[in-house]
Formats: C-alpha cells, structure tokens, sequence
C-alpha cells in the first residue's frame, strides 16, 4: 500500500478517498495562519482577495467592500456566501493581474493579502500603473517536521508549505503532488518529479494522486 504526505490536514471526506482507493495517509500542519492588525475605516471599492485566510480576516473585521476581484472557486464561494460580489475570479494571482490591467485599469484597488504574498500581482499593477493600496491582514507561519522515512508522495498546497517541508526533509525518491503551477514551480527547485493538479482543488489533488497510483497496482 502506497503512503503519501499531506502538508496540510485534510477533512474527513478527503481523507476517505484516499483510504478508499487503498492509499494510507499521514498529515500535519507545515505551516499556520496568525491573522494581524488592522483598520478599515471606509468601504472599499475594488479588493483583491487571493485566499480563503485573506477573507476569514475581512469578515472578522466586518470589512465592506462593494467588488471583490479574488483566486480561486473557494475563495469566491466564501466571498459569496458571506454576502460579497465577486466581480471578477480567475485560478491563478497573474491571470487575475493581467485582467485588472486590461479592463480596469482605470479603478482603484486595495489588495488584501499575507506576508509572505507572491509578486506576480503587484508587479503587474505597478508596471501598468494600476493604483492600488497594499494591505497585510495575516501571517503565514513556517512549522517545519522532520521525518524519518520516505513517503510515495507529498501533497503541497502553497510555495510556503513546500519551503517549510524542505527545510527538514527532501524530495528523494517520491513524487510531488502540487495544487497548481505555481506550488508546482517552488518544489521544481529540489524534484523535477512532480504531478500537477488539472483544477487548483484539494479533491483535485486526490484525485491525481489516485489515479498515479493505479498504474502501479
């Protein structure tokens, strides 16, 4: 029976489809979320939103925004499902950049995000001369855990899961399941053994890792 590595954990009914595809699990927590201070005082008109963490810590401050431009289906369900219009989603950071830049350039935006955010979007919008404002809401933590043994396959979900994981262990000898290209391209530093999710989902990832070990049975 394959084992694979989850850096984040998992909910039951993910779990189960491992399970039930006869892969054995083991999980943990490679990196936390530590939300941080600050104010908003007036409603926004345009917010960048480029994970779920980003709209737990608007909601737990009651922040008003009239648009939403957010990454990924989970992020916009949340958004939607605490009463925010999405106005625009796309899957990936430079997709929604590159929107922004060709439609509405001309507005204001207030990207909401994390300390250890990706560039892609900033650098677009400074390079098109987008005006915006940049406003820290969390904190990615880094956990990392050695292990003593080898894993089939490690599953990341974020660059800052795969700098955690590789701070105490390597990717020798296993293969990585990524939730998209751009997790993908971090752990393309240390493997060139990696598979990429088709729809930047958690079940996504599952659902290649099942299929990768099929071929073996």
């Amino acid at each position: 029976m394959p084992t694979v590595l989850s850096t984040k954990k998992l909910t039951e009914s993910q779990r189960s489809l491992l399970l039930q595809a006869g892969i054995s699990l083991v999980e943990y927590n490679a990196i936390a979320i530590r939300p941080e201070y600050f104010e908003v005082k007036t409603k926004i008109d345009n917010a960048i939103i480029t994970s779920q963490n980003t709209v737990k810590a608007l909601l737990d401050k009651k922040v008003q925004i009239e648009n939403c431009f957010c990454v990924g289906k989970k992020t916009k369900e949340l958004l939607e499902g605490n009463g925010y219009k999405v106005k625009v989603m796309t899957n990936y950071g430079k997709e929604l950049a590159e929107i922004i830049v060709d439609k509405f350039a001309d507005e204001s935006f207030t990207f909401f995000c994390g300390n250890l955010r990706r560039d892609e979007i900033p650098e677009l919008l400074k390079k098109h001369k987008v005006n915006f404002t940049e406003i820290e809401v969390y904190q990615t933590v880094l956990k990392p855990k050695n292990f003593e043994r080898t894993f089939d396959g490690v599953l990341f979900f974020s660059p800052s899961a795969v700098d955690s994981f590789t701070k105490g262990n390597n990717l020798k000898n296993t293969t990585a399941f990524c939730i998209g290209t751009t997790t993908a391209a971090e752990v393309g530093k240390y493997t060139n053994e990696i598979n990429v999710a088709t729809k930047p989902t958690i079940e996504n990832v599952i659902v290649q890792i099942v299929k990768y070990f099929k071929k073996y049975k």
